[in-house]
């Protein structure tokens, strides 16, 4: 029997369509018979196509996340403790959950960098800014919904103004375009919101955009830099103990499952509130 190529995790269950529904952790297999791709489908859940040299066919073998290292309870009751914390002492403001990940055993200098995003089951971040650049259409189901948005006329008018794109870019926290603009925005704006890290995800007309707004801000994404310290927001303190679990649960399994030897990169696991001390999860 020929060896399996790659290993690869998925965090979802099967559909009829084949796409994965982001509710569980699945370990998958890919064996040498089967041409493999994983790519963002337009609802940006993971999708994961195989087929078989002329034929499509069920993947030889997948197995649960059960070999996780954090059990389910043990982080309940790190849930607990977070939520607790900020009971005792509460904000003006909604406290935002973050997962802080150390890792070990890799050199960002030498090592390839990791990076990867991932659709939560609940929204960790409801107050994220998303602004959309858009056609006719599009502007007028932002008013509808109370959205704020610019029209490619509007957008000429910044005529390329650096300090006026940079400002635009540092006010919102993620922006939506037309899929007919997207082309256009390196000429209309230059090249300000890809440098900040915030070049517009496209929508078509078909999309509904106050869903895919909602996409966006249920979306994290973890990327290695040039040290062995990561932090993302995974919930807030209004958040259920279920809601919190879930969302934790698979940030975690995504996250080992981008690392080179998985586990054994992971140093600590800690999650917080803003204003409170860390629990160790790991």
């Amino acid at each position: 029997m020929d060896e399996p190529l790659q290993r690869s995790q998925h965090f979802g269950c099967f559909d009829d369509n084949r796409n994965i529904a982001p509710i569980y952790s699945t370990l998958f297999t890919v064996w040498p018979q089967y041409g493999t791709t994983v790519q963002q489908n337009r609802d940006s859940t993971a999708t994961l196509e195989l087929q078989r040299k002329g034929d499509s066919c069920t993947p030889p073998t997948h197995v649960s996340h059960k070999n996780s290292k954090i059990q389910v309870s043990a982080v309940r009751e790190s849930v607990r403790q977070v939520k607790l914390q900020s009971e005792e002492k509460k904000r003006n403001f909604v406290e935002t959950v973050e997962l802080q990940i150390g890792l070990k055993n890799y050199d960002p200098q030498r090592d390839k960098r990791f990076s990867g995003s991932v659709r939560l089951p609940n929204i960790p971040r409801p107050k994220m800014s998303v602004y959309i650049l858009g056609d006719a259409l599009h502007c007028d189901q932002a008013k509808e919904i109370s959205m704020e948005y610019q029209s490619v006329d509007d957008l000429k008018k910044l005529n390329k103004n650096k300090k006026q794109i940079k400002k635009l870019a540092k006010k919102y926290d993620a922006f939506l375009a037309s899929e007919a603009l997207i082309k256009q925005i390196p000429r209309l704006l230059g090249p300000g919101l890809h440098k900040a890290g915030k070049f517009p995800t496209p929508v078509t007309h078909a999309d509904n955009i106050g869903e895919k707004a909602d996409e966006i801000r249920a979306t994290i994404k973890f990327q290695l830099k040039k040290v062995l310290c990561l932090g993302v927001a995974v919930g807030h303190v209004d958040m259920s103990e279920d809601e919190l679990l879930a969302n934790i649960m698979m940030s975690v399994n995504f996250l080992v499952s981008l690392l080179k030897k998985h586990w054994q990169n992971v140093k600590t696991l800690f999650i917080k509130s803003s204003m409170n001390k860390p629990v160790r999860l790991y």
